[in-house]
C-alpha cells in the first residue's frame, strides 16, 4: 500500500510538472513560452522588452554612433567646398642697395575659379553628405533587424533553459520513484539505472542550455555597446501571427528600400564627380594688382597682371575618364545590390513561409499528439501498465516538440526581421512590429 501511494504521488507530481495540454496549444498564438514553465531568472527582475532593447541599441550603439559621426565629417567637407580661394600677397624686391636703383613691388593676387568649380564642389559635398545619411538609415535598419534576431535568439535560449529545468526536475522525480520501487521489489534495479542515466543526461542538457543562453544574451548586449551579458529576463513580444506578405508585394517595395536609395545616391554622387572633373578642365584666372616703387627716383607705378594657364598637356582628361567609369561602376553596383536584395528577400520570405508551415503543423498535430502520448503514459503508469522510463520517454518527446516549436517561432521572427532590412512590414501584415527608418 505504501509503495502504491508513492507511485500515485509520483504520477501526481508528473501531472503538476507538465500542465501543458492540447487545449492550451490551440489557444497559444504568439508566446514563446508554451505551458507554465519554470522561471530561469529572478521573478522580481523587471523584464527587458524587445522595444526597450531596440531603443537602447539605437541610442548607444557604437556602430550607429560612428555612422552619425561620418555625417558630421561630411558636413565639415561641405563647408570647406563652399569656400573661395584665399588671396595672395607678395613682395618682389629688385636690387639690394637703394643707391643702385632698388625697386620694390607689392602685389595682391586673387585666383578666380571659372567653369562652375565651386558649385560643382558644393554639389559633390552635398552628395557625400547624403550618402553618409543613407549609411545612417541603413545602419538603423540593420541594427533593428540585428537586435530583433539577437533578442529572439536569446529569448529562445532562455526558454530552452526553462525546458531543461523541467526535464531535469522530472528526471530527478523518476530516479527517486524508481529507487523506491526497487527498494520495494516492484521493479528491476535496471530501471533505476536507466532513470539515473536519463537524469545525468538532463543535467548536461541544462548546463549546455545555460551556457547557450549566456552567450546569446552577451551577443544581444553587445549591440548596445555592453561587454556583459544581459541579466534581465526577456519577454515574449505581444504580437499576432498574421499572414506573411506575398513575395511579389515585398519585392515591389524594394525600390524604396534604404539600400536602393543609397545606390541611387551613389550614382548621383559619381555624376557630381563628373561635373567637377569637367569644370576642372577650364583653367582658373589669377588677377594681380600691385604697386612698383623705384627707391632711387621715388617713383611709383601701378602693376596689373592677369595669369591664365595654357591647357596644352593637362586638361584633366584622366580624372574625367576615371569619373565617367565610376558612374558606370555605380550603376553596375546598383544592379548588383538590387539582385542581392531581391535574393535576400526571397530567401527570407521562403524561410518565413516554411517556419509558418512548421508552426501550423506543430500546433495542429505534433504538440497535441505529444501531449496526448505523455498523458497516456502518465495514466498507464498510474495503472501499473507502463514503467517510469516510459513516462520519461514521453516527457522527452513532448519537450523536444516544444523546443522545435520555439525554434520555428524564432525562425519566423528572424526571417521577418531580415525582410525589414529592405522593406517595412506592416504591423497587421507580419509577425513583428514595424520600426520605420528615422531620418
Amino acid at each position: 500500500m505504501q509503495s502504491k501511494r508513492l507511485v500515485m504521488g509520483a504520477a501526481v507530481l508528473l501531472a503538476q510538472l507538465i500542465p501543458f495540454s492540447a487545449q492550451a496549444v490551440g489557444q497559444q498564438s504568439t508566446a514563446f513560452t508554451v505551458g507554465q514553465q519554470a522561471k530561469s531568472v529572478d521573478a522580481s527582475s523587471a523584464p527587458l522588452t524587445l522595444e526597450q532593447a531596440i531603443a537602447m541599441a539605437l541610442a548607444t550603439s557604437p556602430e550607429l554612433r560612428s555612422a552619425a559621426q561620418s555625417v558630421a565629417i561630411a558636413e565639415g567637407a561641405r563647408v570647406q567646398a563652399g569656400l573661395f580661394p584665399n588671396p595672395e600677397i607678395s613682395l618682389l624686391r629688385e636690387g639690394m642697395s637703394s643707391t643702385s636703383g632698388r625697386t620694390d613691388t607689392y602685389q595682391l593676387s586673387q585666383a578666380l575659379e571659372l567653369g562652375g568649380k565651386r558649385g560643382a564642389r558644393i554639389k559633390l559635398a552635398d552628395q557625400d553628405r547624403a550618402l553618409a545619411l543613407g549609411d545612417v538609415t541603413i545602419g538603423k535598419a540593420d541594427l533593428r533587424a540585428d537586435v530583433i534576431a539577437a533578442y529572439l535568439e536569446a529569448l529562445t535560449a532562455q526558454e530552452h533553459v526553462a525546458l531543461a529545468k523541467e526535464s531535469l526536475s522530472l528526471a530527478g522525480s523518476a530516479t527517486n520513484a524508481a529507487g523506491r520501487r526497487v527498494a520495494a521489489g516492484k521493479i528491476s534495479p535496471l530501471e533505476k539505472t536507466r532513470s539515473s542515466v536519463a537524469e545525468a543526461g538532463a543535467r548536461l542538457e541544462l548546463s549546455q542550455a545555460v551556457a547557450d543562453a549566456a552567450l546569446a544574451k552577451r551577443r544581444l548586449s553587445a549591440l548596445w555597446g555592453s561587454t556583459q551579458p544581459e541579466e534581465r529576463p526577456l519577454q515574449t513580444p505581444d504580437i499576432d501571427l498574421a499572414a506573411i506578405p506575398s513575395l511579389a508585394d515585398l519585392q515591389s517595395r524594394l525600390e524604396s528600400s534604404p539600400q536602393m536609395q543609397r545606390a541611387r545616391m551613389q550614382i548621383a554622387r559619381q555624376e557630381a564627380q563628373v561635373n567637377l572633373a569637367k569644370a576642372d578642365r577650364i583653367p582658373d584666372v589669377t588677377v594681380t594688382l600691385g604697386q612698383k616703387k623705384d627707391r632711387l627716383t621715388n617713383v611709383s607705378q601701378t602693376v596689373v597682371g592677369l595669369a591664365i594657364p595654357l591647357p596644352l598637356f593637362n586638361r584633366n582628361q584622366g580624372n574625367l575618364l576615371s569619373a565617367l567609369r565610376s558612374v558606370d561602376k555605380a550603376k553596375t553596383d546598383a544592379e548588383v545590390e538590387y539582385l542581392r536584395a531581391t535574393q535576400a528577400i526571397a530567401d527570407a520570405h521562403q524561410r518565413a513561409s516554411v517556419a509558418q508551415e512548421q508552426i501550423d503543423s506543430m500546433r495542429s498535430e505534433i504538440l497535441p499528439a505529444a501531449q496526448s502520448a505523455f498523458d497516456a503514459a502518465v495514466t498507464g503508469f498510474e495503472l501499473g501498465k507502463f514503467g517510469f522510463i516510459d513516462v520519461l520517454d514521453a516527457q522527452r518527446t513532448l519537450f523536444q516538440s516544444r523546443a522545435q516549436y520555439l525554434s520555428a517561432l524564432s525562425a519566423r521572427y528572424r526571417s521577418l526581421a531580415d525582410l525589414q532590412r529592405y522593406t517595412a512590414v506592416d504591423e497587421n501584415a507580419g509577425s513583428i512590429p514595424t520600426y520605420r527608418n528615422a531620418k
